[in-house]
């Protein structure tokens, strides 16, 4: 009995040690996580990574909201423009992560190779994004808090932007005030 107690905390904390990191986005909407998958996809991971660390999410929207599909952001400020970019990342979804309701994958042009600073949420299952013979959409991640606020986003009204020349943006700002790691002890369990 005892042996089954040493086997089931040493696999409780090797499970603990393989999570990935894990980040707080704070919007105007209320509070999400997300815990990142940099086994999976390793060079998207540093990407996303690279601007949280260096602040270039904070003060940025969603700019595009597809209720049942996906709420996409990072790469405007709260007067649509472009935000800059460091190089794009290579394409990663062969990783065996799927689009699934939750999850966070980056958007990116008809490119493959294209993926920058913009990322989306899934709203639903959207196995058209996961590309089946062509190739998909890098999902990196999966929202482990915070889901009443994905539910909140999805109810806000869209409409055209000219500004954009873009359907299905928010006609109520959607503004991610923060975005920073947590350690694991500032992570909700």
């Amino acid at each position: 009995m005892k042996r089954g107690f040493i086997l089931l905390a040493g696999l409780m904390a090797a499970t603990a040690v393989l999570a990935g990191p894990r980040v707080e986005l704070v919007t105007n909407m209320g509070t999400l996580e997300v815990e990142l998958n940099d086994t999976a996809a390793p060079a998207t991971v540093a990407n996303f990574l690279r601007y949280v660390d260096d602040g270039s999410y904070d003060g940025s929207i969603f700019h595009r909201l597809i209720p049942g599909f996906v709420v996409q952001g990072g790469g405007f400020d709260t007067d649509y423009k472009n935000l800059p970019t460091y190089s794009p990342v290579v394409n990663e979804s062969n990783n065996g992560l799927d689009n699934q309701t939750g999850t966070i994958a980056m958007a990116r042009t008809q490119d493959p190779n294209s993926a920058t600073r913009q990322f989306y949420i899934n709203l639903n299952d959207n196995q058209s994004l996961n590309g089946g013979r062509k190739v998909g959409y890098t999902v990196f991640g999966k929202v482990t808090a915070g889901d009443e606020v994905l539910a909140k986003m999805a109810k806000v009204d869209t409409g055209m932007n000219m500004q954009l020349r873009a359907r299905d943006v928010p006609e109520q700002d959607i503004v991610l005030q923060q975005v920073r790691r947590l350690n694991n002890s500032q992570a909700s369990h």
